[in-house]
């Protein structure tokens, strides 16, 4: 993964079909997304289940882009290597996980992958600062954690500017989960991120039979993205 902070759309396949995930897979990445977000939640860490190091191995044939692996989960340390030979190309942890968020990343590097650090809507920066030169992308929640197709916080905005900041000429994605479409994807552009987490707002109207809803949500979220980046 070569970095750049151009936009990147990263479908939540949280949203898709999930007796068809090869298949719903194949079809965002022919419609042009640029990442495939897998939320890993564990009924623990935030109020619902969902997907384990088995389901990453078994779509990650179909991945051809990036897998973004996001673990909304606690103890995080005993599963990354798992995950890390799942095929997972970004494994992103939470700082709220664990006592040890330094270890825990150090661990995700260890094992390959590219390290995510994963913030939620009521947490502050102020722990980040000494973490920056060990992650590849922080991740701003910009919805509580656990569940899909939630309304956007828009606290959160102040948050990703002050970040920014805070990233200054550092190689560090800005990714934001939660509550995308194309009318809150333009502020979080112009406060500096650059990956965008969707759900709902991309695989709404469509299916594998018929993509090209995708592909029509795609491009509207990014070229509303874009035209506030590029004004920036």
């Amino acid at each position: 993964m070569s970095f750049d902070r151009s936009i990147k759309i990263a479908p939540s396949i949280l949203s898709a079909d999930f007796a068809n995930f090869g298949a719903e897979i194949q079809a965002i990445e022919a419609q042009g997304c640029d990442w495939v977000h897998v939320d890993v939640m564990d009924g623990h860490f935030v109020p619902n289940l969902t997907f384990g190091p088995p389901l990453c191995k078994a779509i990650r044939p179909h991945v051809k882009t990036v897998m973004d692996v996001h673990l909304m989960i606690s103890p995080v340390d005993p599963y990354i290597e798992a995950f890390a030979e799942a095929g997972s190309d970004i494994i992103t942890a939470h700082l709220e996980a664990g006592p040890h968020i330094h270890r825990t990343l150090q661990a995700i590097r260890g094992a390959g992958c590219k390290a995510g650090l994963a913030l939620n809507p009521g947490t502050g920066i102020e722990d980040v600062d000494y973490l920056l030169d060990m992650v590849d992308l922080v991740c701003v929640m910009t919805v509580n954690p656990g569940f899909g197709g939630q309304k956007f916080i828009h606290s959160q905005v102040d948050k990703v500017k002050r970040l920014r900041a805070m990233i200054g000429d550092r190689p560090v994605h800005i990714e934001i989960d939660g509550g995308i479409t194309p009318d809150t994807a333009p502020l979080m552009a112009a406060a500096g991120a650059d990956v965008l987490v969707a759900g709902s707002a991309v695989f709404k109207g469509g299916s594998v039979s018929n993509p090209a809803p995708y592909g029509e949500n795609i491009r509207a979220i990014r070229a509303a993205a874009e035209a506030v980046a590029r004004a920036a």
